[in-house]
């Protein structure tokens, strides 16, 4: 019987520990989460949630009950300062907890605007807690004028919600378009005019210089000399892995905390799951940020600490929505050098090739093409393009061929 101690309470560690537990794990488990609330889904926070569609309690992973009927000790509000891995201790609230087994699942942390241009002023919110969203929801009313600095998806997502909230939305973005990093110039453009159709104000190519104000933002100076005034200003700038306790007990970092195929860290008793990890992959290191991998590492490592030695090999996917528009994502379009059209009706698919080889395809409102898409990635199919681009063509009948 062994006693394992999770740091971090989001989708990762969740879904760790209640594998263990549903396993027939019988050692102790505790749960160590900075936030006060139990582990709850970050996605709907800035869609569903701050709409008012989804309450607090349908947030929530499991019920609050959950926890304490499967003898699992939560210490929220709780911050783990320090892992002495010589005696096998994490520091937290001034208490040592002992484990035999730590997971570290300290997901990622939002990039902020430097103080240099005002980023510390009030009404400057970043998206990626209940308290981020919470804060900046009584700003959220019509009428109201918002800059939003970014346009990957967390930016894009964030201006869907306030336009449909009938603020006035200016978005940039500065590099030359939107998505730029993670899609192709035509997923840009289909959501370039999306977001025009729905009044928001997006700027490409064109970053922001400063903010302006005593001390609540009333204003943003672009990189192209132009100047707005704002009643607030939403950074979807990226995010990065949370690595500092890690770095702070000398475990092997490389973009996100290093582990092996089984989710071990460079200690054998300590482990690490989801947005903080990175891991092999096709003789690469590779670190997802997505509710997929958080589950699936959770549930490896968990299996791993009950002995089932098995490897992790990832079948990436990702979703946004915007507006009434599902975007689902399969794979990755890392290397890609073709992109193949299909259009049905309204469902549209963007498949990324790498010569003959299909490597992800972004499905909008077309469910169809992208779980015919992810199933051919999975199995190592590559249909032809011809056929694909062909909306006559049956997409379940390329996954016989």
């Amino acid at each position: 019987m062994s006693d394992v101690v999770v740091i971090g309470a989001g989708q990762a560690a969740a879904s760790l520990v209640a594998r263990l537990r549903s396993k027939g794990h019988e050692g102790k488990i505790t749960l160590i989460g900075e936030e006060p609330s139990v582990p709850y889904q970050r996605p709907p926070l800035s869609k569903a949630y701050l709409l008012g569609e989804m309450d607090l309690e349908r947030l929530y992973l499991r019920p609050k009950t959950y926890y304490p009927e499967n003898a699992i000790d939560l210490k929220l509000s709780n911050n783990a300062t320090a892992i002495d891995r010589g005696s096998k201790q994490v520091v937290a609230g001034g208490e040592a907890i002992p484990y035999d087994h730590c997971v570290l699942c300290t997901g990622s942390v939002p990039r902020r605007l430097p103080g240099a241009i005002g980023g510390e002023l009030a009404g400057v919110h970043v998206v990626r807690t209940l308290q981020d969203v919470d804060a900046m929801a009584p700003a959220c009313t019509a009428g109201k004028r918002v800059l939003i600095v970014g346009g990957g998806y967390i930016g894009l997502e964030a201006a869907a919600v306030c336009a449909k909230l009938g603020l006035t939305v200016t978005l940039v973005e500065a590099a030359d378009r939107i998505l730029q990093r993670v899609a192709a110039p035509e997923t840009s453009a289909w959501f370039r005019e999306l977001h025009k159709s729905h009044g928001v104000d997006l700027r490409e190519g064109t970053g922001l210089k400063r903010l302006i104000g005593e001390t609540h933002v009333t204003g943003a100076e672009l990189a192209d000399g132009s100047a707005l005034d704002v009643d607030m200003v939403i950074v979807g700038v990226g995010i990065t892995p949370a690595t500092a306790l890690a770095e702070g007990c000398g475990l092997e970092i490389d973009n996100g905390i290093a582990v092996n195929a089984r989710g071990l860290t460079s200690d054998p008793a300590i482990w690490a799951a989801g947005d903080c990890a990175s891991f092999p992959q096709h003789a690469a290191r590779m670190r997802l940020e997505s509710v997929g991998n958080a589950i699936d590492m959770g549930e490896l490592v968990a299996d791993n600490i009950m002995g089932t030695d098995r490897d992790y090999t990832a079948t990436p996917w990702f979703w946004s929505d915007q507006y009434d528009v599902k975007l689902q994502i399969a794979g990755l379009n890392a290397g890609y050098d073709q992109i193949v059209v299909r259009e049905d009706g309204t469902a549209r698919s963007h498949w990324y090739y790498s010569g003959d080889r299909l490597l992800a395809v972004d499905a909008m409102n077309d469910s169809r093409s992208y779980m015919v898409g992810k199933r051919l990635i999975e199995a190592g199919k590559s249909p032809a393009p011809k056929a694909v681009a062909d909306p006559n063509t049956d997409l379940k009948a390329l996954l016989k061929a």
